[in-house]
């Protein structure tokens, strides 16, 4: 198995047609789509983000980071939430995303998450990751 990252996208014109959606709409399609994938046994994480006016950039660009307040970029650049899910392969995580309750418009970006095995073993930070991550039940 492999851990897939969902990442949800959009653009003006799909948050407009989210906002014209009732709330509870909403939840009913995701929350039946969030139970296929628990009964699956394939969800991992899930978690959906604030308004992106009330986040920040760090900015990298200069010779010293700068701190921007939100909103930051364009919509396009912005996701809203995701999910991660252990499929054994991308074809599997593209076909759940087939599956979600997503307007026209939204664009969800599918991408594996490396797994620190991936790594030079033999390099002193990756076991001292691995120390943590066996220390935290996360391997």
């Amino acid at each position: 198995m492999a851990k897939y990252m969902l990442i949800m996208r959009a653009t003006d014109d799909t948050l407009a047609k989210f906002q014209g959606i009732p709330f509870e709409e909403i939840l009913d399609g995701m929350g039946r789509f969030n139970d296929e994938l628990i009964r699956a046994g394939v969800l991992l994480a899930a978690e959906g983000l604030d308004d992106a006016t009330n986040g920040v950039v760090v900015d990298f660009t200069g010779e010293e980071p700068v701190v921007t307040d939100g909103p930051y970029g364009e919509t396009k650049e912005l996701f809203g939430g995701y999910y991660i899910l252990d499929v054994p392969t991308a074809e599997d995580a593209v076909a759940w995303v087939r599956r979600m309750p997503y307007t026209d418009g939204a664009k969800i970006e599918v991408r594996r998450v490396t797994q620190i095995d991936e790594f030079p073993q033999d390099n002193e930070w990756i076991r001292k990751e691995r120390a943590w991550r066996e220390s935290t039940g996360q391997l």
